[in-house]
């Protein structure tokens, strides 16, 4: 048996693709919306987490301190430090600080826009 847990968050930020060939190039923002995506072959046996893979609220709060102080109502060229903060950029921005207290981390995913996601991992395909 595996499995798979989805954890969402939403937050309102600003960004600017300096070297798009398109209209991203502006400052623009979007009500963003991702997800922290926790995967596992074992349940918890003993505790309050009894039956879980990972408590919801374990999860919630692994990433709220990256909503409130470098998300939420930032301009994320500024508060991530990137030059370029992509979709894909700041999906591996969001894993790489969560998974070393989130061991179960899979994967996160990003949506800048309602028809627009990207999801990100380190986990290797079985085709590469």
């Amino acid at each position: 048996m595996r499995w798979r847990l989805e954890k969402e968050f939403r937050f309102e930020a600003a960004h600017q693709l300096p070297d798009h060939h398109g209209k991203c190039a502006r400052l623009h923002g979007h009500s963003w919306r991702g997800a922290l995506i926790c995967e596992g072959d074992e349940l918890q046996q003993e505790g309050s987490s009894a039956g879980m893979l990972v408590d919801y609220g374990e999860m919630s709060a692994a990433v709220k301190p990256l909503v409130e102080n470098y998300l939420d109502h930032f301009f994320l060229n500024d508060s991530l430090d990137l030059e370029a903060p992509t979709s894909e950029v700041i999906a591996q921005w969001i894993y790489r600080r969560i998974k070393p207290a989130l061991p179960a981390l899979a994967a996160v995913r990003i949506e800048e826009t309602c028809t627009s996601a990207c999801i990100y991992s380190e986990a290797h395909s079985p085709n590469g």
